[in-house]
């Protein structure tokens, strides 16, 4: 008989960035450290749509702003930036009310309950992003989260001949040094760029397991939703708005859960927020206060528990499903 791959037992919380878990922008870090003007910098990215347009190139307006950092770095005003500056931005970011901390206590809540933990259910946290993967990695939630999906540069870029081991092909760090050459340590190239819509491949690598097996599951590859290591329905997506539509969209129709987050007494993020919920784009909303005893977290906490005792009742039934009654006494 065939064996399933997975248990099915995990819960997986998976969240937007800013504006869900952040209340501004990861990028300020950045223009800060810089002295660069944020508003001039997106004001710039938002006109890139139409001048490239004039020239009869498309651009991606949701990636365009990579490139343009790029720009910026090749113009000497992001001089020296690099992967490890980026991670260092991290610990810049302040979190809404309630995180990190809130990301420990549901999983531990699920982790130690003994309902649950007889059938050994557990929750897993994951962010993605549009934002620097990078700068995630260094912020304080790093630690209680299980996978982080964002956008990602290169700094030594290999050249041609790499392959063959020319001094052509040798720009990493260390090569370079050894040859002479200046790697220079600046990123250099975009090597991850996520969309709005490209986000709903992570849920996807989440639910199939590629992200936990990426040399034997592909992204993909076709897999019963029986055989999926975490099933749609056991998953939460957490964020703030319209641009989290698709990814709202595919957890709605596969029996998911999808939760929007707005900042406390803002009127314009609430009708944003209420209306995505009259739209049936999201099941509920609430002020982005994690905390213990806010809307969110009584939300969110309540929707882990629904969600595990789902799954100790197909475990239980799956079990009774395989076991004869027991033999007993005639009468």
């Amino acid at each position: 008989m065939k064996q399933a791959p997975f248990e099915q037992n995990i819960i997986a919380m998976v969240w937007d960035c800013d504006k869900t878990l952040i209340s501004s922008y990861m990028q300020d870090p950045l223009f800060r450290h810089y002295g660069v003007d944020g508003k001039k910098f997106w004001a710039e990215v938002n006109a890139l749509k139409a001048r490239y347009a004039e020239q009869g190139i498309s651009v991606n307006s949701d990636t365009s702003y990579l490139n343009h950092i790029l720009t910026y770095v090749k113009s000497g005003l992001f001089k020296g930036l690099n992967n490890r500056l980026l991670r260092e931005f991290g610990k810049e970011l302040v979190f809404y009310p309630g995180l990190p901390d809130f990301f420990g206590e549901i999983k531990k809540l699920i982790a130690e309950d003994p309902k649950y933990k007889a059938f050994d259910i557990r929750l897993e946290h994951y962010v993605v992003s549009t934002g620097f993967a990078e700068t995630i990695r260094g912020s304080s939630i790093a630690p209680y989260v299980d996978g982080i999906f964002g956008c990602e540069f290169i700094e030594d870029v290999l050249q041609p001949g790499f392959l063959d081991g020319d001094a052509a092909g040798l720009k990493s760090s260390a090569a370079a040094a050894e040859l002479g050459l200046d790697a220079g340590s600046e990123i250099s190239q975009v090597a991850c760029a996520l969309d709005n819509t490209s986000k709903t491949r992570y849920l996807f690598e989440i639910n199939k397991g590629s992200n936990k097996y990426p040399d034997t599951i592909d992204v993909n590859s076709s897999i019963a939703r029986e055989s999926r290591r975490v099933p749609f329905q056991n998953m939460v997506y957490v964020a703030d708005g319209p641009s989290d539509v698709p990814a709202f969209s595919i957890l709605n129709y596969n029996g998911g859960s999808t939760f929007a987050v707005y900042p406390k007494g803002d009127v314009k993020a609430f009708k944003q927020v209420d209306a995505l919920r009259r739209d049936n784009r999201v099941q509920m909303f609430g002020e982005a206060d994690y905390r213990k005893g806010e809307q969110s977290w009584l939300w969110l906490t309540e929707k882990a528990r629904a969600i595990a005792d789902q799954i100790v009742e197909r475990k239980k039934a799956a079990i009774r499903n395989n076991v004869s009654a027991p033999p007993s006494h005639l009468t």
